[in-house]
């Protein structure tokens, strides 16, 4: 595992795109691919990007598999997310996606914890096991502050891969025509 420099962040970005496109709700927002890949990595920087500025982004096996981990007290760039929803995801799912932001935020753990907005594996190295070792390469990181580990997924596939590193389901943000959103947190070591 080694740190992504921010000089690397389009290589970063890169693998979790093409990672994300055919989930549920990536697509929902941005159901053309050209869509899609014009304009998801906008909201995957507004999401994680501040991982590169923390040092706490990873890759594994020279980008194979990414992750983005938000350190306690650094956020998400809320105003770039708006701006991202408002101006490049249809009209008529405005409301909708509103709605399921909304109950994420109220499912966002309010105490200390580490966040994980992005864990992307490259789609041609898929089932080799690394996204699982670079995500228990992470979570000892995580552990040594001794605080709780958080994050959503919108991918249902995904959930049996986090509870074997711990992680539990605590709740889902689901809103019209929007999939579901799943929170998972996994306890303080």
């Amino acid at each position: 595992m080694r740190p992504i420099a921010e000089s690397q962040a389009d290589r970063a970005v890169a693998v979790i795109v093409a990672a994300f496109e055919n989930d549920p709700v990536e697509r929902w927002m941005f159901p053309e691919l050209g869509h899609y890949r014009r304009d998801f990595p906008a909201f995957v920087v507004a999401f994680g990007g501040e991982a590169l500025r923390h040092g706490t982004a990873w890759e594994l096996d020279d980008f194979a598999a990414v992750a983005l981990w938000l350190p306690p007290g650094a956020q998400a760039d809320g105003e770039a997310i708006g701006r991202i929803f408002e101006n490049r995801v249809a009209a008529e799912k405005q409301e909708d996606l509103a709605a399921v932001a909304g109950q994420m935020e109220d499912l966002h753990p309010g105490d200390p914890h580490w966040y994980l907005p992005w864990l992307a594996v490259e789609p041609a190295r898929r089932g080799r096991g690394l996204g699982s070792t670079l995500l228990a390469e992470c979570l000892a990181r995580v552990d040594a502050d001794g605080l709780p580990a958080y994050l959503e997924t919108p991918n249902p596939r995904t959930i049996p891969l986090y509870e074997r590193h711990g992680f539990e389901v605590t709740g889902e943000a689901v809103a019209g025509s929007c999939p579901p959103v799943t929170s998972m947190l996994r306890p303080a070591a």
